[in-house]
């Protein structure tokens, strides 16, 4: 059964360039267009679309409003198509907030000069966003933390660890929203996100997330010092691993292997913990979709570190934690409320 997908865009030629890539891929149906927010609520009620992508900005309705609007009425995965700049990102992360699955930032010159990648990605995302919670299921049961579990959980200190890792994709901008925020000022280990996302866009989810929490949060740089209480997101478009320097561990920001299909990796971040932190990473597997972060998790558990993952049930794409409960990786399959509250009220 094909995927269904409503485009909505005022531009007539991207209109068309999407429709194009999309039926690139025989398992993708385009089933209508719309040109503004307020035609996309209608072709909405009466196609029924699996996916909805949707520009931001956009004359009559703009497209959060739309999407706000879909949320409340119609209920149906959206895709969102951001502008590669600052506004644009800032816009982005409103509708993720607001309830959009993921995005992909807008380029024509990728669409014109390089179809072939272009179609992938797209097509990628499409699939995505359309088997997200709501769509199938992969068998990995959600599992409560029973009377066993939280002997487990009461037995594991912070003392244990030097640093907490989290690797994130599709769903990810708002679960790592979550932990973070939960976290006290006084959280005592430093903490490297891996999120995917473009380098035009971690800047501003930096800067969203120290506003919201009450940890400092920054962009990762070359030359960080680990700080305990700091979280540090690791940039888009670049490779972030750890090394050690004298006494202290210092963050190595590169451009990495250019053949990797995510930069960042969360399976490069890992295996570098790895090396530095044996035995003393407590890993975390949020929502995404696609297994990056499985080798990585290999290695750490290797060295005697913790692997927890998201259960299905709370994973907006369950990719990446279903990789590492199916390697028989994780130590706990836990829902994103009940890490949150561990972290919360500490270890």
């Amino acid at each position: 059964m094909k995927i269904r997908v409503l485009i909505v865009d005022d531009s007539v030629f991207y209109q068309h360039r999407l429709k194009a890539l999309l039926e690139t891929d025989p398992g993708i149906e385009v089933i209508g267009v719309a040109a503004d927010g307020q035609e996309a609520l209608k072709k909405t009620r009466l196609l029924k679309p699996d996916v909805v992508t949707m520009d931001i900005e956009m004359p009559v309705m703009d497209g959060i409003t739309a999407l706000k609007k879909i949320m409340q009425e119609t209920p149906t995965p959206v895709l969102m198509i951001s502008s590669a700049t600052t506004r644009g990102a800032k816009a982005t992360f409103d509708a993720m907030d607001a309830g959009a699955v993921d995005f992909l930032t807008k380029d024509f010159h990728k669409i014109v000069e390089d179809q072939e990648r272009a179609g992938r990605e797209i097509c990628r995302k499409v699939i995505s966003v359309a088997n997200s919670s709501a769509g199938k299921r992969s068998g990995i049961t959600h599992r409560e933390i029973t009377g066993h579990d939280q002997t487990i959980l009461k037995r594991t200190k912070f003392s244990n660890y030097s640093v907490l890792a989290i690797g994130a994709s599709t769903g990810g901008p708002v679960a790592v929203q979550q932990v973070l925020k939960n976290l006290p000022e006084n959280f005592p280990l430093p903490i490297l996100v891996i999120q995917h996302m473009p380098g035009t866009f971690t800047p501003m989810f930096s800067e969203r997330l120290n506003q919201n929490c009450k940890i400092t949060v920054k962009q990762a740089e070359n030359g960080d010092v680990l700080q305990p209480g700091q979280a540090y997101i690791a940039p888009g478009g670049q490779q972030t691993t750890v090394k050690r320097q004298g006494n202290v561990a210092v963050l190595e920001i590169t451009v990495g292997d250019p053949t990797l299909q995510y930069r960042p990796s969360v399976d490069v971040t890992y295996q570098s913990l790895a090396d530095i932190f044996p035995g003393k990473v407590l890993a975390l597997i949020l929502t995404g979709m696609g297994s990056d972060g499985c080798e990585g998790a290999r290695r750490l558990k290797q060295s005697g570190s913790a692997v927890w993952a998201q259960d299905e049930a709370t994973s907006v794409v369950y990719g990446m934690p279903m990789a590492v409960a199916k390697a028989g990786l994780a130590d706990q399959i836990l829902s994103l409320d009940q890490i949150s509250d561990v972290l919360a009220r500490g270890l």
